[in-house]
Parts: structure tokens; sequence; C-alpha cells
């Protein structure tokens, strides 16, 4: 018998749960889909929230060619295969009156970030001409794990974390629809531990009910739950399950100045089989934000790690990682910079365009000039100490403090 969460994977938009800012009623996918106009699209979200399942739904409905690669397994040659056999169909149906771009087949690829620039770079070409409609998987940011020039041709789509009433439907769903499940007549008294546990991932809550049914039980409680995911512990799960609470305890261990814990959480990570570059990015992003201003040296460690991480990769990498692990960790921390910034970010978005105060603007015509451009600027050189008051905050804002000194 398959398993659950395969047994309940939705078939359309309609049985298709959560993410209704992309595929509700007259959002960007469903609009899409409905008119039948595919663009190539990259998927960024967590683990369990329905990425490769809107893929082949989206292919089901508009009866497209559906090939699948994984980043893991798959590598250039596999890549031009789908491409050769997407312009074999194309020639085969260049006689059809449809145009030929309606009808490219879906090339879905899960885990895009892993594919090298290599890799990436092959499907260039076919995504531009409209070869193939590339739909692409990630729970990293694409940002900084897909190359510019193929990112620069696929929109990025957000999916979120499934809410509580999500979850609570899908529950429903799964004890009602299922065969299997229907005829244990399974009661569910609470859900706060099958909500916990699930963390918003789809995929996690119906485990967490195929583990509690095959166990015997028939009644479903709090207490039930965790019994049986305590005598069941999940394996660390590097594409998926346990990765984000992983990662989250190794850098509150690092925020929290435990170095013991900290590399507790590497070591979990590293017998995970965890990408390097992963846990090496995070220290980095650790160090601007919990560490700052206390000991700006830790970014410069910290950057130094990931390079070394980049060019070595494991099994070495454990060895840099866990030195800057426990620098990290036994660091002062100051979050000054990082409280300041987004203190500054929230009062531009509440004020908007501030005009720039006229003595601070460049003059570099005479109209400028005539205009009062530049004038009485006093130039902090040319003062004791190389400093002098003047006001270089919009009038509207003079006197806000963003920066706040321990």
């Amino acid at each position: 018998m398959l398993p659950l969460a395969e047994r309940m994977r939705p078939k359309t938009l309609n049985e298709y749960i959560g993410q209704k800012h992309l595929v509700g009623e007259g959002a960007i996918l469903r609009q899409m889909i409905e008119s039948g106009n595919i663009a190539s699209f990259i998927l960024w979200g967590p683990p369990g929230v329905g990425k490769t399942t809107l893929a082949r739904i989206i292919a089901h409905q508009l009866q497209r060619p559906f090939y699948t690669l994984s980043a893991v397994t798959s590598g250039v040659k596999e890549v031009r295969d789908v491409i050769d056999k997407a312009k074999r169909n194309a020639s085969l149906n260049s006689g059809l009156f449809a145009p030929a771009d309606s009808r490219s087949p879906i090339l879905f690829i899960d885990e895009i970030h892993r594919f090298s620039k290599s890799q990436q770079d092959s499907l260039l070409g076919a995504v531009e001409e409209g070869t193939i409609t590339l739909v692409g998987a990630t729970t990293e940011n694409p940002s900084f794990e897909v190359i510019t020039p193929l990112l620069s041709r696929c929109q990025v789509y957000v999916l979120k974390s499934l809410d509580k009433e999500d979850l609570l439907e899908l529950l429903h769903r799964a004890l009602t629809q299922d065969e299997y499940l229907r005829s244990l007549h399974i009661e569910v008294k609470e859900t706060e531990s099958i909500l916990r546990y699930s963390g918003g991932d789809a995929r996690k809550l119906l485990n967490i009910i195929e583990l509690v049914s095959n166990s015997g039980e028939r009644i479903i409680t709090n207490d039930t739950v965790t019994r049986q995911l305590q005598q069941n512990p999940v394996a660390y799960d590097k594409d998926g399950e346990m990765h984000y609470d992983i990662i989250s305890a190794f850098i509150k261990s690092i925020r929290g100045s435990d170095p013991q814990a900290a590399i507790y959480w590497l070591a979990r990570m590293i017998e995970g089989g965890e990408d390097p570059k992963f846990i090496a990015r995070r220290l980095v992003i650790s160090a601007s934000e919990d560490i700052g201003l206390a000991n700006p040296n830790a970014m410069l460690l910290a950057n130094t790690c990931f390079d070394v991480v980049n060019k070595i990769g494991w099994p070495e990498a454990r060895i840099p990682l866990a030195e800057t692990t426990i620098y990290l960790a036994t660091c002062k921390k100051d979050n000054s910079a990082y409280l300041a910034i987004d203190d500054a970010i929230a009062k531009v978005q509440a004020t908007g365009n501030l005009p720039v105060p006229l003595h601070l603007r460049n003059a570099p015509t005479s109209l400028m000039k005539e205009l009062g451009y530049a004038d009485g600027y006093k130039y902090p050189h040319d003062f004791p100490g190389h400093w002098v008051a003047q006001q270089y905050l919009p009038d509207e804002l003079v006197g806000t403090i963003f920066w706040k000194k321990d």
C-alpha cells in the first residue's frame, strides 16, 4: 500500500490545500493555469507545502507532457536528454495550429538549488526558446542558489507553511476520504500535538497520522501522538522533516553563547548529510545579526569559512565549520546594527521619499548652485577632530535615533 502522503496527494486545484495567495480565486498561478499560458517559474518554500504537487496538477490540468528530474541524481546529460525529447515532440507537433509554446512540456526539477552552475547553464537555451517550461522547486533562497541568467527567465513564487486551518482540513480529509483510515474508525480528541509537531508541513502531518494509526491507536490525543513520536524518533532529513528545527537550534545556541550545544547541532547536520554551504551561509548571517559590532572580525571569519567550505567540501569542511561555530558562540553579542537597519527601513516605509536637505545635495551645474544645492555644507575635515555639528537627516526626522549604542 502506498504511504498515506502519496495516497492523499491532490489531483486538482480544488483539492489543493493552502497557498491561497497563489492558487485561490483570482490569484496569479490560478489565472495562469486557467488561461493555459504558463511561463517558467520557481517555487520557493519549506518542505511539505505542496511544491511538487502543484507542478503535477499544472501538468495534468494543461495536459502537457511532464518530465521530472531530481537535482540530487541528475546531471547535464539527463537535462539534455529531456530537452532533446521536447524538441522531437515539438517537431512532431509542428503541423498543429496551436502555438508551439502552449504545447511545450513541463520540466519539473526538484531541489533545483542543488544543480551546479553548468547544470543550470544547460537549461538556459531551452527555457529562452520555450522548448520546455521549467518549474523548479527549492527550499533555499533562489537569489543565492540559482544563477542570475536562469533566474531572470523565471518568476519566483513563495509558498508558505500551512496554517492551523489548512492542517485541520487536511487531517479531516485524511480520516474521512482515505479508505484505509476510514475503516479504522479513528477518533481525534485533541490536535495540539499533531499541529505542533507538523510545523506547517502537510507531509509531516500525514506521516504522524500514519504512524499513530499503524501503532494500533484508535483515539488520538496529545499524549498518544507525543508517545508514538518519542518511541519512533524521526531521523534528521536534510530534504525536509527536521531540517529547519535543527538549523534553528544551531543558530539559537550560537546566539545564546553555548558552544557545547552549537557544536552538537553542527554534528547532527554533518551526520545528516546537510549541504555544508547551507551551514556556512547561516554562520555568516549569525555573525552579522547576533555578533555584529561587538566583534566585526566575526563576519570576516564567517565569510572566510564560507569560501573555504566552497573550495574543499566534505569531509574536511567539518573543521572550519566547527572552528567558526565555536568562535561565534564564544563571541560577545550585539544586534544593534540589525535593529537599527530594521527600524530605519520601517521609518522609510512609513514616511516615503523624504527630500534630501539642500546642503547635502551635489551641485555639478550652475543652475543647481542657483537653486541652493550644496549651499552651506560644512566639510568635516576642515574642522578640528574632523567633525562639525551639521544636519544629515531629512527635516522631518531630525533627532530620530535608529542605532542605539549598548
